[in-house]
């Protein structure tokens, strides 16, 4: 199974607004539309089995919507499409009631929460966030955050290595996910610092603008074991970013590992 551990959508009513005006924000241009049939196009296309679907909470009021929204995904079955849809949480940090919201999202069932520390104006190494993390590890929940660079923010970044480093030996999560290989373009950086860390690195976004030589070395560094096939969709064509994964100097049981059966562990 090809598991996608990093897409968003939108709702219907707001995805194109959405897109153009994160599109503009960025300058970067969209591979698909953003909606739920646009994610489903794509994954047929590309042949992905499973999306992992990662809200962004960037209000405190946003909460009960989002949730909303992405429990209608994880309640309907998308099998007759040929597909399965896993939607995460999302959460605030400046949220009044951290413990209540995400007791919430496990009791709903919900299997992780994404966190955007540049979108979310944090630092990872916030008590705000240590505290979520914390909490949602204790929950036995998957954490991703967004890490390194992000296009919308480039004045500051609020997840660095060395503050990811910092948030991982405070907290010590069982189950957190760094994404953009730790860091968009600061893979050095990530390779000096997180290489061994007890973390997930996912490939969303930044598989197929590195260096090859230097994504086989921190795979192999870092362990295949604890990377996670990601495109970052609707950002990034799956299929494309699913052929870059096949085409590196990897064994073939790495690449399994990395394409879903690090992904099956985590979910299931």
């Amino acid at each position: 199974m090809v598991i996608d551990f990093h897409t968003h959508i939108f709702p219907d009513k707001i995805a194109e607004g959405t897109i153009k005006h994160l599109s503009q924000f960025g300058g970067i241009k969209p591979f698909a539309t953003g909606n739920l049939d646009g994610l489903i196009d794509v994954m047929k296309a590309g042949s992905i089995d499973c999306s992992v679907i990662l809200p962004v909470v960037t209000r405190p009021q946003q909460f009960d919507s989002i949730t909303r929204f992405a429990e209608e995904i994880n309640n309907t079955d998308f099998s007759d499409r040929g597909v399965k849809l896993i939607s995460f949480g999302g959460i605030h940090p400046d949220t009044g009631d951290y413990k209540g919201q995400l007791n919430i999202l496990y009791s709903k069932g919900f299997k992780g929460i994404k966190l955007h520390p540049d979108y979310q104006q944090t630092f990872i190494d916030d008590i705000r966030y240590l505290r979520i993390i914390e909490y949602a590890s204790s929950l036995g929940m998957i954490i991703v955050a967004h890490a390194g660079f992000d296009v919308g923010y480039p004045q500051l970044t609020h997840c660095t290595p060395d503050r990811a480093k910092r948030m991982l030996d405070e907290v010590k999560p069982e189950k957190m996910v760094l994404a953009h290989m730790g860091g968009v373009f600061m893979g050095e950086w990530v390779e000096q610092i997180l290489m061994g860390e007890n973390v997930y690195l996912d490939t969303a976004y930044v598989a197929d603008i590195m260096d090859k030589a230097h994504f086989e070395r921190m795979v192999r560094k870092h362990g295949a074991d604890k990377i996670l096939f990601a495109s970052d969709s609707p950002w990034k064509d799956p299929g494309m970013m699913k052929s870059v994964i096949e085409g590196l100097a990897l064994t073939k049981e790495e690449k399994e590992m990395i394409l879903g059966r690090n992904a099956e562990g985590l979910l299931y």
